[in-house]
This record gives structure tokens, sequence and C-alpha cells, in this order.
């Protein structure tokens, strides 16, 4: 038997550039034989259009996409760059803007300050600020950064916001505790400004979240105090000076003896956000020791 015949397989590999480069040789050779033969050149000059001018064109679409794809990535890598500049400009804003929220909350907070020591001239004070506080959402005790080295002492009145926060409980050389006047256990002597009837007014952490404190024993006769009634610390008060604000009067109710009345007071301090406090740096024995001036004068005559 015959064997079979082997099939020979050939492969032509042939980069671009070597293909470009034969048929550039091929046409010169064309043009060559056209001039030695004088035939015309027409029938050339079609065969080197149909090969050479779609050749050229593809090669001119490849760098023209190429050419766009160089421009899209030189934009993305702009838009990049860009993004990230004005990532890093929010983020300065961003610090500064926080800076300036923090810092006009501070001169809000100065300026109340301010304006509520000028309300209580007659009475000498120190600011101060709180530096911790009881676990819990409200200011109902708390430390503050003054102590006796710089003249507080027990039972000096304390306000802050536009009216009264508490009292002075406990004194180191460099702190003191205080106890506000929303704690459970806290109690003021109050009176009602127009009328200057008495009452006593007292904490109630279920009420504080309404920003409110309780009062009782208001012995208002002639029904004359109402709701915006103004309360503030009155003249027969213990521990506290007299014509500290309070708060206004939100409800009031005629007790079952129908002598006096209960009812609720909203209090003009955020006991929520408290940060700087002025502490009274006298006591109400203090102004009880101290000798009027017409004492001073009678006493002068003798």
């Amino acid at each position: 038997m015959k064997s079979p015949k082997k099939r020979l397989h050939f492969r032509i590999n042939i980069k671009s550039k070597h293909l470009l480069a034969i048929m550039t040789l091929f046409c010169i050779s064309c043009i060559a034989a056209t001039l030695a033969s004088g035939v015309t050149s027409a029938p050339l000059k079609d065969l080197a259009g149909m090969i050479i001018v779609p050749f050229e064109n593809s090669i001119s679409r490849i760098g023209n996409g190429l050419a766009a794809m160089r421009q899209s990535f030189q934009d993305k890598q702009d838009l990049i760059r860009e993004n990230e500049e004005l990532r890093e400009q929010i983020d300065i804003l961003t610090t500064q803007n926080g800076k300036l929220i923090s810092d006009q909350s501070e001169l809000v907070r100065l300026q109340q300050m301010y304006r509520l020591d000028e309300e209580y001239t007659e009475y000498p004070k120190v600011a101060a600020e709180i530096i911790a506080k009881d676990p819990g959402n409200w200011y109902d005790t708390f430390m503050i950064n003054r102590g006796s080295n710089d003249g507080i002492r027990v039972n000096n009145n304390v306000i802050a916001g536009k009216g009264l926060v508490g009292i002075v409980t406990e004194v180191g050389p460099s702190w003191a505790t205080v106890r506000s006047i929303i704690d459970d256990s806290s109690n003021v002597s109050a009176m009602a400004v127009s009328t200057g009837d008495n009452c006593i007014v007292y904490g109630d952490l279920e009420l504080i979240d309404e920003g409110k404190l309780c009062f009782e024993q208001l012995y208002d006769v002639e029904d004359k105090v109402t709701i915006g009634e103004r309360i503030v610390t009155s003249n027969i008060s213990e521990n506290y000076v007299e014509g500290l604000f309070i708060g206004y009067v939100s409800e009031v109710v005629q007790d079952t003896n129908n002598l006096t009345k209960t009812g609720t007071l909203v209090t003009p301090v955020d006991f929520q956000h408290l940060k700087e406090v002025l502490v009274i740096t006298v006591n109400k024995q203090d102004i009880l020791d101290t000798p009027s001036q017409e004492t001073e004068e009678e006493q002068g005559e003798e």
C-alpha cells in the first residue's frame, strides 16, 4: 500500500509595515514600467486608488481614533485633578464654616452674658465655665472651673442666659458644684412681679423636657396673676438674692382650699446646653448683714 501523501501547509505572516513596503515598491515599479514603455498611467492610477486610498483612510481613522482616545484620557485626568482640588476646597470651607458657626455661637453666649451682667449691676459676679455634670441630658447638677480662690462661696447664686440657674452647694480652691433649680431637691422662694405675691418654685425633671418648672402656694386672692406673669426671687428668700428672674407663668390652677394656686413656669434658661455661667459672689446673708445707708446715717446722727 502506498502511504498517503503528506499535505503541505504554508502559513504566511506578513506584518503591516512589510506589506506597506511591498505595496510601495510595487507602485514604484509600476510607475517606472509605465514611463519606460510609454503606456498611459491611468489604469495604474486606478489600481493604486483602489488599493492605497482605502488603506490611507483606515490609517487616518485609526490615527483620529487614537487622538480622540488620548484627548479623552487627558480630559479625564484633568477632571480627576479638578475634582481633587474641589474636594480640598470643600474640606477647607467646611472647616472654616464649622469654626465660624462655633465662633458665632460663642459670640451669642458672650453677648447674653454681657446683657445679664448689665441687668444685675448691683451684684458682683465672676464668670465660669462648666467642666463636668451629672449623667443625663440636663444640667441639674454640675461643676464649674472657679472656686474659693476666685471668691466663690457656698450659697452663691448662679445665673446664665436670661435668668436664674441655681446655687453653689460645694466649693474647692479652683472648682465649685452647682445645684440648678430644675433639680428635684431645689426650692426657691419667689414672687410675682406685678403683685408681689409669694410662692415656692421647685424643679420637676418630668416637666423640664418642656422647659418648665413648677410653683405652689401662690396667694393670689384678687386673681391678678395670669399667664405671662414674670416670677422672680423674692425679698424673703433665705438663700437667693432678690429680683433674679426665674420664668414666666404658663399655667395657673386654683387649689382645692380656694386660698392658694399652683401652676407651671417657662424658664428662659436652656438647661440642656449650658456652657458658661455667672456666679454672684455675695450671699443673701451678706446683704442682710450689711447696714443700709439710712441706718448708717442714723448711727452718725447719734
